[in-house]
């Protein structure tokens, strides 16, 4: 049976059969997808090569924000250009701040640790602001240690590498002469996609020998964005170290908050468990930088050899007095006494025994960071949970 084809009425185009049809409208087909084809590849020619930038003109963008081209090193970057002042006297003055607890003096602190032994002791508390991340403030006292030593172990990212283990990758990326430094370092955490940091920082030296650091996050053209790495987003950490008057010892007080994308309960708890450990190492290495050799990693100009000195407006308030141990001991004297008042219902009791037999095997069964950190949110919620029955139910 014939059709007509084009639609015309008097059929001049004449008729053809059901399998012409077919071919007829496979070959448009195939032309119109060849058209798209090659309309195609004249648009990612023409991209390339009016629309995509070349080194040159990437160099010279990078030159006109201030800012060094991946391509060249540093040490043949033009120190004169400077970076924009990422990192300025009010970051010092918000670090002082929080150092003194005066930012906000509402906030609700909870103690998390409070540890010694003979060579240093630590005390960490911290406090959940509204809508930022947990903030930490922190005091170390190293026994036996001076604070060029200590400030001298802390900037040294090289080395750093050699015995913090979460630390896979640490690239110096660009120095100033104003003192500012950034940085890219790559951290992993057990069983997360690892972080990725972009980080400024600058350095202060007070009237008192005391020294001063404040970092924060930043972007970078030399660091673009890899999927392989979770970039950090909000980063706010720094630190003052001092001599302790009367003794052969340096304390650091710390101010950190960060937000790496973890739960805030996870964190917290990860913490607490895993932050003694890793400071008795930390302890180790600063007991075996004097006795390493320390080769430069990249440039021999940093943020430590361009520190610069507190505004005289900050020097006059950082003379802030040594807080003593005995409030801390106190506290814990206070704590444990809430504990022993605290006694868990009979039917909790009964009901968490079976939760806590699968928790002990559990803990024997994987030795991991991660199932050791599961297992102490498990019995951190059981805990919670055995406080609560007992303030409700008799026991």
């Amino acid at each position: 049976m014939g059709v007509n084809l084009w639609g015309c009425e008097d059929g001049k185009m004449g008729h053809v059969s059901s399998m012409e049809i077919c071919w007829l409208i496979n070959i448009r087909a195939t032309l119109i997808a060849l058209l798209f084809i090659t309309l195609f590849h004249f648009s990612k020619k023409f991209y390339v090569r009016f629309l995509t930038p070349s080194s040159s003109s990437s160099s010279l963008l990078s030159s006109a924000l201030n800012l060094p081209s991946a391509s060249s090193p540093i040490s043949n970057r033009d120190s004169r250009s400077g970076i924009p002042e990422i990192v300025n006297a009010s970051d010092l003055k918000f670090l002082i701040d929080n150092l003194d607890e005066k930012c906000n003096e509402d906030e609700k602190w909870e103690n998390v640790i409070d540890k010694k032994n003979n060579f240093l002791s630590y005390r960490a508390k911290c406090c959940k602001p509204k809508d930022r991340p947990l903030k930490y403030l922190s005091t170390t006292v190293f026994e036996s240690c001076s604070p060029d030593l200590l400030r001298d172990f802390y900037m040294d990212n090289g080395y750093r590498k050699q015995w913090d283990k979460t630390v896979v990758d640490h690239m110096q990326l660009q120095v100033d002469t104003t003192g500012i430094e950034i940085g890219r370092t790559v951290k992993k955490f057990p069983l997360l996609t690892p972080r990725e940091y972009i980080l400024a920082w600058r350095l202060w030296e007070g009237k008192d020998r005391s020294f001063y650091c404040f970092i924060k996050e930043c972007e970078h053209p030399s660091a673009p964005r890899q999927k392989k790495y979770v970039r950090v987003e909000y980063f706010r950490s720094g630190w003052q170290i001092r001599k302790v008057p009367g003794r052969d010892a340096s304390e650091i007080r710390m101010f950190h908050q960060e937000d790496a994308g973890l739960n805030v309960e996870m964190a917290k708890l990860a913490f607490a468990k895993g932050i003694w450990s890793y400071l008795c190492k930390m302890d180790n290495a600063l007991r075996n930088y004097p006795l390493t050799n320390h080769p430069p990693t990249g440039s021999s100009v940093s943020a430590a050899t361009l520190m610069r000195k507190v505004p005289h407006e900050l020097d006059a308030r950082t003379g802030t007095a040594f807080s003593s141990d005995s409030g801390s001991v106190a506290g814990d004297d206070e704590s444990r006494k809430k504990k022993l008042l605290r006694r868990p219902s009979k039917k909790f009791v009964a009901k968490s025994l079976l939760l806590l037999g699968g928790v002990i095997y559990l803990s024997r069964a994987h030795s991991t960071l991660g199932g050791k950190v599961t297992v102490a949110y498990i019995l951190t919620k059981l805990r919670k949970r055995g406080d609560s029955s007992s303030q409700s139910s008799p026991s």
